[in-house]
């Protein structure tokens, strides 16, 4: 249940609106809902401000399906990771609104109408998203974790296909480096990209290695290891081929900006001015 969910209900209880037993009955599967073959976790955005997210590899059709069915309706999207075609369109079955990416192997039922997806930062400051990638072949993960960032609401700018064999195409793109408030990288091969970036920017650098070169790579070993040996001081590594963990880091780096500029600022009281001597009130 996300807070402005449960604020929300806890202020109808209290003005009469909502009786106690309904309150009790929306709060039924606070903390978490068994299934038997899961346990939901519907606490989880009041205490991580990230909900439960759905990794469907391993998992039957009709118990991702079920999972979905539970999940919707709770005031967020839900996001189901390694969604196979065949999976997606199982699932479109029950739920026609799904949105499936392909490349990213991402799923997407939304909590309400699809927003169209911007490249730009708000007006009002909110913050931005770039994710990077060396080459074509990072794609798949850098689309999850476009996806995913997108779905925990932010916005999102992408920089594809930009990688040291031809350097010359990240540094014509210094604007966008400086104007993003977290980078996160994509690189396979050896991995290079994410501390070069690091030293171009003072922004938080998230590096993903991807399990795309050859031989001595070792599906994904070399870039990880290249990654967290870094001269770049402060850059985040995660898992070969986490995109999903690296937006949700960046979720995280940004929550605190995210609060304060959701609070409502207070009002300036306006000082008491004192007549000068001699004047009338």
């Amino acid at each position: 249940m996300l807070e402005p969910r449960l604020r929300s209900l806890l202020t109808a209880v209290r003005r009469g609106r909502v009786s106690l037993d309904q309150a009790v009955d929306a709060l039924r599967h606070l903390p978490y809902e068994n299934l038997g073959y899961a346990r939901l976790d519907h606490h989880r955005p009041l205490r991580q401000g990230l909900p439960e997210v759905i990794f469907c590899e391993g998992k039957q059709p009709d118990q991702v399906a079920q999972i979905l069915h539970r999940m919707r309706g709770r005031g967020a999207p839900v996001l189901a990771t390694r969604a196979s075609p065949s999976l997606a369109a199982y699932l479109r079955r029950r739920h026609p609104d799904l949105v499936y990416h392909r490349l990213g192997r991402v799923a997407v039922l939304p909590a309400g109408p699809v927003r169209p997806r911007t490249t730009a930062r708000r007006r009002d400051g909110s913050p931005l998203i770039l994710v990077i990638t060396a080459g074509t072949a990072d794609l798949p993960v850098a689309e999850e974790a476009r996806v995913t960032a997108e779905t925990f609401g932010h916005r999102v700018d992408t920089l594809y296909d930009v990688g040291v064999a031809g350097l010359h195409r990240l540094t014509t793109h210094m604007r966008e480096l400086h104007r993003a408030d977290v980078l996160i990288v994509i690189a396979g091969m050896e991995g290079a990209l994410p501390s070069i970036v690091g030293g171009l920017t003072g922004r938080p650098v998230i590096a993903v290695p991807t399990s795309r070169g050859y031989g001595a790579h070792f599906g994904g070993l070399a870039p990880l290891l290249t990654m967290l040996t870094s001269c770049a001081p402060g850059l985040a590594v995660v898992n070969i081929d986490n995109g999903f963990g690296a937006a949700a880091l960046a979720h995280r780096m940004l929550m605190p900006l995210l609060h304060r500029l959701e609070t409502p600022k207070p009002r300036a009281r306006r000082a008491a001015t004192r007549p000068a001597a001699g004047q009338r009130k």
